[in-house]
């Protein structure tokens, strides 16, 4: 009865989807820059996190990052959406329950085992990883999302209370004029 108490903690601490967060024990974005307008954004989910989530969170990240250092539209040079599989399998026990009956020199008896356990659950937590490049106007040539477009969207889409502003450089920024509220 305690190891079932034991897992059923464990299934409710982590029976939630990662969040939109920085990255921590249970997932979460990253960034590292590499140029003045270059950055590479990643997101790891847990095993309750979907493909689509994950890179849908790194996307918005790339957004917010693309804001942040006063650009507007940035381009995915490259994207690596990745599952890492692992499983756990449950502890087997097994319980014997026996009567036994003497009459005379003669016993007489009867067992019961059971077992419980042994379940193997699969666990998929999926990763996205993009590395961009930011810039102030948009491309000519090629895909290139609209940072306040795509964050404006992924927000509403996920139910974020995010506010938009945080993100804008308080120095000269290519958004003036812009509307930027939800």
């Amino acid at each position: 009865m305690k190891r079932n108490g034991i897992l059923l903690a464990i299934i409710l601490l982590s029976g939630c989807a990662t969040g939109y967060h920085e990255h921590g024990m249970g997932g979460g974005y990253s960034s590292t820059q590499y140029a003045p307008n270059i950055f590479n954004v990643s997101f790891s989910g847990n095993g309750f996190t979907g493909r689509g989530k994950a890179a849908d969170f790194a996307l918005l990240r790339s957004a917010e990052i693309t804001i942040e250092n006063g650009y507007r539209y940035f381009s995915v040079s490259n994207a690596d959406n990745t599952v890492s599989n692992s499983s756990y399998t449950t502890p087997t026990t097994t319980n014997t329950y026996g009567t036994a009956t003497v009459y005379g020199n003669t016993a007489y008896g009867s067992a019961t085992s059971t077992s419980y356990g042994g379940q193997t659950y699969n666990i998929s937590k999926p990763s996205s990883s993009n590395t961009i490049v930011c810039y102030k106007e948009k491309p000519k040539n090629g895909l290139a999302f609209d940072a306040i477009f795509l964050y404006k969207s992924l927000t509403k889409k996920y139910e974020l209370d995010q506010d938009l502003t945080k993100h804008l450089i308080h120095n000269s920024s290519p958004f003036e004029g812009m509307p930027i509220k939800h």
